[in-house]
């Protein structure tokens, strides 16, 4: 395949890790956490797209809304119950109840009372593949789809941060959460909002590759989301534009290290760059280096 060819399927294999890492960037921006539930998430909202599609036969339109819908509501209960009675907790247990809620959902999926551990497959029809070449390179129209509606969400969510007045009292909650509660923010509720959002945006990715490479298991979030934390740490975790950015960069190395040297090497590659980033630039490819008060 030419450099193009990988080039182009690199970009939509990062978009999809790019609407994960949001939910980790936005997340630890606003409490500082490392929400590891998050790729078991991005899991959940593939598999209520699949049983939608298979049991409704709704437009693939719907079944991408309503499972949106579903993991930001599985956010914010997971927000709600396992991380709001720990906030003034150490750092250390938010934690290790984030890998509890992750084990908690993989292992529940795969109960054969619930999901069952079997690998599942999306219809066909749900949205139909078309393939040209353009150019010797082969353009899918469903990794055209996928990327386009990534960049809308992210370019979204953007506006929404930064042009209006919920946006505006997330900014100040993340920049400093006791002030803000003094100005009369709600603080419970844009901690609730965030974890609506991300889980939202991990649920939309999980539908993106449900479709895009039509197999999904219980266990489908565990290296995605992994990748997606390197994403977010690699653009600048607490920074938007850097989970798109990181995520981009991602998927392009990913594919290109299975195309000119080795499928094996391809996880390996990933935390190579997670460690090779936080030796040269901890902050990130956006990040910038904050004073802390002793």
């Amino acid at each position: 395949m030419s450099f193009l060819q990988q080039l182009l399927n690199g970009l939509s294999l990062g978009s999809v890790y790019a609407l994960i890492a949001l939910g980790y960037t936005m997340v630890y921006g606003i409490i500082g956490l490392i929400n590891f539930a998050h790729g078991d998430i991005f899991m959940v909202g593939a598999f209520v797209g699949f049983y939608i599609s298979v049991n409704f036969h709704l437009p693939f339109p719907l079944v991408l809304i309503i499972s949106m819908l579903c993991t930001a509501i599985l956010g914010i209960i997971i927000e709600k119950v396992a991380y709001k009675p720990l906030r003034n907790s150490p750092k250390i247990a938010l934690l290790i109840t984030a890998i509890g809620v992750s084990f908690l959902l993989e292992n529940g999926f795969a109960l054969k009372s619930f999901a069952g551990a079997d690998t599942r497959s999306y219809p066909h029809d749900l949205l139909i593949q078309q393939t040209k070449n353009i150019g010797g390179v082969e353009v899918n129209n469903l990794q055209i789809i996928i990327l386009l509606i990534s960049l809308i969400l992210v370019v979204s969510l953007q506006v929404f941060v930064y042009r209006t007045k919920v946006g505006k009292a997330m900014r100040a909650a993340s920049y400093d959460m006791e002030t803000a509660k003094l100005m009369g923010i709600n603080v419970d509720n844009i901690i609730s909002l965030t974890f609506a959002i991300g889980s939202s945006l991990a649920g939309a990715a999980g539908v993106f590759v449900g479709i895009l490479y039509n197999t999904i298991d219980p266990y489908m979030g565990i290296m995605p989301g992994l990748k997606a934390f390197v994403a977010a740490v690699l653009g600048g975790i607490g920074i938007i534009p850097g989970a798109m950015l990181g995520g981009i960069i991602m998927g392009i190395a990913e594919t290109l290290t299975k195309a000119y040297i080795s499928t094996k090497w391809a996880d390996a590659i990933a935390f190579l760059i997670l460690i090779v980033i936080l030796i040269f630039k901890p902050t990130g490819i956006l990040g910038s280096k904050v004073r802390e008060k002793v």
